[in-house]
């Protein structure tokens, strides 16, 4: 069966920590794809914290659009795919089309890239949806973008942890 692993949770919760961790212990070539397109300066200096974060084996691909083609690519046996994160994704796709049925149709193509990627994959992913009702329209479309998308990643993965304060929950697990 497919090594696929959604690390999900609410902000600040461990996620990345604990999927680089998880990665490192592969004992595979990681390799990070990054989703996150820094626009201001604080974003610039989280960018660069989370790689230093990393250490000098790992390979980074910058992806804020073409995730499915990027998995496809870097997808070999000998490595280990860590995409970081899931959300910052989504949110790419909603701001450069505007349109969920697009953003459908990708997050589908990439299920597909990763469910043929020979290599170990680890999605991370924030839970948009345990709070109030955003107050604007682009937040609410984001939201049910993103639990929509959460609900299709969790289905394919054959093992999904639940971040709660650094603390890993295993919600999901298959042979």
């Amino acid at each position: 069966m497919k090594d696929m692993t959604l690390v999900i949770g609410g902000c600040k919760s461990g996620k990345s920590g604990f999927a680089l961790t998880l990665a490192e212990e592969s004992g595979q070539n990681p390799i990070f794809m990054a989703t996150c397109v820094p626009l201001d300066d604080e974003m610039k200096d989280r960018v660069k914290r989370h790689r230093a974060e990393r250490s000098n084996r790992w390979y980074t691909v910058d992806v804020p659009e073409f995730l499915p083609e990027a998995v496809a690519e870097y997808g070999k046996k000998e490595n280990v795919l860590l995409v970081d994160c899931m959300t910052l994704w989504i949110t790419n796709l909603l701001l450069k089309f505007d349109n969920t049925d697009t953003v459908n149709d990708r997050v589908e193509r990439l299920i597909r890239a990763l469910e043929t990627a020979p290599c170990p994959v680890i999605l991370v992913s924030n839970e948009v949806g345990a709070g109030i009702v955003p107050g604007n329209r682009l937040a609410r479309v984001f939201r049910d973008a993103a639990g929509i998308a959460n609900q299709k990643f969790a289905a394919a993965a054959n093992r999904v942890v639940w971040m709660v304060a650094g603390i890993p929950s295993v919600i999901k697990k298959t042979q």
